[in-house]
């Protein structure tokens, strides 16, 4: 329906039917980005329709406008994607931290059954609790406990496996049955990502300071993007993996250290900047110590290069998670 004599113009003809018609939808658009000329064209009377401005309300406590330059423009190439199927057992114990960086679609266990296939960790993982970071391990292998540690792994597993399956023979849920299974519970999911996103997903899980296990699956996927796309993945590690971001106190401390003159960088003497007079430029403890390691000499970097012959085909992992799945007699 359209309002011959507008809205805006008269509202008080909104609801007159006499001022109604029927058009199709190209002319009704037509006809609404060029309602001001149609009314004089028509010979209608002088349209006076004043704008009233809405008072502005304060949505945040902003008192004061800030300028804020940008900083720079990184180029990250022409925007292309790579299909690259990984195969495999993928065990819930770092899962999320690979959901965080796509989409991706996992294997259900509300619509299928669950292989029962446990990640079981290699002697040296097993370390103590990192005094320095809240998240990880560090330390000497606990080679004393690894036995036992081992034997009451197995013992809850096999009494989630068994649970999951005398549930599921019961025709209960598959999606409540699998609640209690354990993180270390293997999935596998397709996963589609663009060159962009997967290289920050590497940045993050490639990094020293990343759960081992999914350090692990981060060098697969880096080997795989080497071979894929070479140019990208050299810059990559050039530009990310090896090179660093300074804030503005670290980029202080350095000039304190470094002076430029004439295109060279020089050092004056001696230079010495002390821990006293880092955090007097507003360093934590914490990023004196990040600053000192950026600018230690840096470990031996991974060339992520690929052992082939361990490679296994994808029949071979499908097969090890089909032989996996629990066989359910109903009863």
């Amino acid at each position: 329906m359209h309002h011959i004599v507008p809205v805006w113009a008269d509202e008080s003809r909104a609801r007159d039917h006499a001022n109604l018609t029927t058009l199709c939808g190209a002319c009704h658009h037509e006809l609404h980005g060029r309602e001001l000329e149609y009314v004089e064209r028509l010979g209608g009377p002088p349209v006076d329709a004043s704008w009233q401005r809405r008072p502005r309300v304060a949505w945040n406590n902003l008192t004061v406008a800030k300028l804020v330059r940008i900083e720079r423009f990184e180029y990250v190439g022409e925007k292309r994607t790579y299909d690259l199927e990984v195969r495999g057992r993928h065990h819930n114990f770092i899962a999320n931290g690979i959901v965080t960086h796509n989409s991706l679609n996992e294997y259900s266990g509300r619509y299928s059954l669950m292989p029962l296939l446990f990640y079981r960790p290699a002697p040296e993982q097993i370390q103590a609790q990192s005094a320095s970071n809240r998240q990880g391990r560090s330390g000497a292998p606990l080679e004393a406990i690894y036995p036992e540690a081992i034997e009451r792994w197995e013992r809850v597993r096999q009494l989630a496996a068994e649970q999951y399956a005398w549930l599921v023979e019961r025709d209960v849920a598959r999606e409540l049955a699998r609640i209690d299974l354990p993180l270390s519970t293997y999935t596998q999911w397709y996963w589609k990502i663009d060159l962009h996103n997967l290289f920050h997903f590497l940045s993050v899980r490639a990094d020293p300071h990343a759960q081992y296990e999914i350090r692990a699956y981060a060098r697969i996927i880096a080997g795989m993007l080497k071979r894929v796309a070479p140019l990208s993945f050299e810059a990559w590690v050039d530009y990310e993996l090896c090179g660093a971001h300074l804030s503005r106190a670290e980029l202080g401390a350095l000039r304190r250290l470094l002076r430029v003159a004439d295109g060279d960088i020089e050092s004056p003497g001696a230079a010495r900047v002390t821990a006293e007079e880092l955090a007097a430029l507003g360093l934590s403890k914490r990023e004196i110590e990040e600053l000192c390691a950026k600018l230690a000499k840096p470990p031996a970097t991974d060339d992520f290069d690929l052992d082939l012959a361990a490679a296994r085909p994808a029949e071979h992992f499908a097969r090890l998670m089909e032989a996996a799945v629990p066989r359910v007699d109903r009863r």
